[in-house]
């Protein structure tokens, strides 16, 4: 064997060592007659890794349109809402918020903002959800709209951070909410109780907007407020439909919510 044959061999050995060292075993089993089985493969999945999944998809926008939460998930949201992980990722997202806002060159005419959704952005509905399934059951207007009147939903304590901070680098807030014009006066004296003030505008829903859509809705006040000359830089809201639309601010920041879904 001349000396050109053992060196092909010995870089075949040494490659198929370090192949063997870099992989995993186990992907170097996907071979052609392993990959129909590996492909169609069932992945077990208890209650809390199919509901992690499920709640993925709703933050994505993938589950869209759904009414209820899964029963099975009830016990998942509840954990979610009311532990650690609910305040890290509002609080992921508020940091992601204030960092764009500090690279806005603010134009100084008083024309620069920052709109806000309100529940679930700005004040919390968990005390009324946690005796209401944890967004299992069956929305009831009436008895969240009597909920609303106590004008008694606590501060999301990461986005009243963020809303602080926002006029303190030139922004103007808008605030356009899902709310009715006969919620004005509950809905301003409960975003005073939650520590919510100075706003530049708070937009409810007129008797000419009943029945909209809501991505329809808060894409025609947000045409308005470009009209008048507001340059839209950055939006908040737990909900899609809060953010997609038209007239869409430069960059927009979703909340998590895995309590309900409005279209």
């Amino acid at each position: 064997m001349g000396f050109n044959e053992t060196f092909f061999l010995f870089s075949l050995f040494f490659l198929h060592i370090s192949v063997s060292i870099a992989y995993p075993h186990s992907i170097l089993q996907i071979l052609p007659e392993n990959r129909e089985s590996f492909h169609h493969r069932k992945i077990p999945r208890d209650d809390n890794q199919y509901c992690d999944s499920w709640k993925f998809t709703v933050e994505t926008n993938d589950a869209a349109p759904w009414t209820r939460v899964p029963s099975r998930c009830a016990a998942f949201v509840k954990d979610y809402i009311t532990g650690d992980r609910y305040r890290s990722d509002s609080e992921a997202v508020a940091d992601q918020s204030l960092a764009f806002a500090k690279t806005v060159k603010i134009s100084g005419n008083g024309k620069d903002a920052w709109v806000f959704d309100i529940d679930e952005t700005l004040l919390s509905n968990v005390p009324y959800y946690a005796i209401h399934g944890f967004g299992s059951e069956t929305f009831d207007e009436n008895s969240f709209d009597e909920w609303v009147d106590l004008a008694e939903a606590p501060a999301l304590p990461a986005s009243l951070r963020l809303y602080r901070e926002l006029p303190q680098l030139g922004f103007k807030i808008i605030l356009l909410t899902g709310r009715t014009e006969f919620q004005r006066n509950v809905t301003e004296k409960n975003l005073d109780y939650s520590g919510y003030s100075n706003w530049e505008r708070l937009i409810l829903r007129g008797p000419s907007d009943k029945g909209k859509m809501a991505t329809i809705y808060k894409s025609e006040r947000r045409k308005e407020l470009v009209d008048e000359g507001y340059k839209i830089h950055g939006s908040s809201g737990d909900q899609w439909s809060d953010l997609l639309g038209f007239a869409v601010a430069k960059r927009s920041f979703k909340l998590p919510n895995p309590l309900y879904y409005i279209p």
